[in-house]
């Protein structure tokens, strides 16, 4: 046989052999879910990323008929997770439910990172994680924003709380630093739990956090909320957002989310498929109610929406988390 012709045989048995394998591979998309889906939810049990990630995933429980499994992989703001999730078959039966730092904030904070969030991921739909109040204690006398302002501006020592050095709140209050020329120090909790518990405690003279966790001060009447980010919520109605109150900054319009990837690789209709069914879910009464209970008004996004946002807002993040200055850990 020519060497020629021996090229061509070659080429025509594997073009044949190949032909089984397309035919599986669009069966094995068509048919999604073909078998159990295992979630892995990159915080600790109880919190709002482990509950969306249970209460999403008895929704295609029920609607796709496969057996939904969640595994919560927490440590190191979500990179655990996603080292795991990465190697996990691009199938669309291993999906992982995290959050914005994971997502995009730890490039910064995290040295040698085990993943790339861009290479690794696709990112199927965002789940807004709903405005953050910004709430001032009883110590500063303060009923609304300009008249905490004005507090701090006296104040020989402002002391406000965040969930965590490179978290949102710690990037906010040095916005708010810049914007109004005040001195305010931020105090880092591993958490929003006892941050709450100093600002009712008359320890700190602000937090800024979530409107679950915040509930309980904002409701005994120790703390108030002056502000709140992005946008108005609907638990809150009469607190304006910064930008309302006359702040520019872009990071005050930037939406924190949940959200769900699947591994770089999957097939475009098994993510289109997901993203139906997560759009759908969000829609949902069950949905609905644990949104209201954290204080979200906007639900599931769709993948072309998820993919607009952000792309427009990931660079901005970056560029406000980097100016933090904080050394990668």
């Amino acid at each position: 046989m020519s060497a020629i012709s021996r090229r061509r045989f070659i080429g025509s048995a594997a073009a044949v052999s190949a032909i089984p394998l397309i035919g599986s591979s669009a069966r094995a998309q068509a048919d999604w879910p073909s078998k159990p889906i295992k979630i892995i939810a990159g915080y600790p049990a109880g919190g709002q990323t482990d509950l969306f990630s249970r209460t999403y995933g008895e929704y295609i429980r029920a609607e796709t008929g496969q057996s939904v499994t969640v595994e919560n992989k927490a440590g190191a703001s979500g990179s655990v997770a996603a080292a795991e999730a990465k190697r996990a078959a691009p199938d669309g039966h291993t999906l992982m439910f995290t959050i914005t730092t994971t997502m995009i904030m730890n490039r910064v904070l995290i040295k040698d990172i085990p993943y790339d969030a861009e290479k690794d991921f696709v990112i199927v739909s965002i789940m807004p994680a709903g405005s953050l109040p910004f709430v001032v204690g009883e110590k500063t006398g303060a009923k609304t924003f300009a008249q905490f302002i004005e507090y701090a501006k006296k104040a020989d020592k402002v002391n406000i709380g965040t969930y965590g050095a490179g978290s949102y709140a710690h990037m906010a209050i040095a916005e708010m630093n810049k914007a109004y020329g005040l001195k305010m120090e931020a105090v880092h909790y591993r958490g929003e739990a006892p941050m709450w518990t100093d600002l009712a405690g008359g320890f700190i003279d602000g937090a800024h956090g979530s409107y679950g966790a915040a509930l309980s001060v904002l409701q005994s009447g120790r703390g108030t909320a002056v502000a709140v980010s992005r946008k108005r919520m609907s638990t809150l109605p009469d607190v304006p957002s910064f930008a309302e109150l006359g702040a520019k900054p872009r990071l005050f319009q930037l939406t924190g989310f949940q959200c769900c990837v699947v591994p770089s690789g999957t097939p475009p209709e098994v993510i289109q498929k997901l993203s139906k069914l997560l759009v759908a879910a969000g829609k949902t009464e069950k949905i609905q109610k644990l949104m209201k209970s954290f204080g979200i008004d906007d639900t599931a996004m769709t993948f072309e929406e998820t993919q607009k946002l952000y792309k427009e807002e990931a660079p901005v993040w970056l560029e406000a988390v980097s100016s933090l200055g904080l050394a990668p850990s």
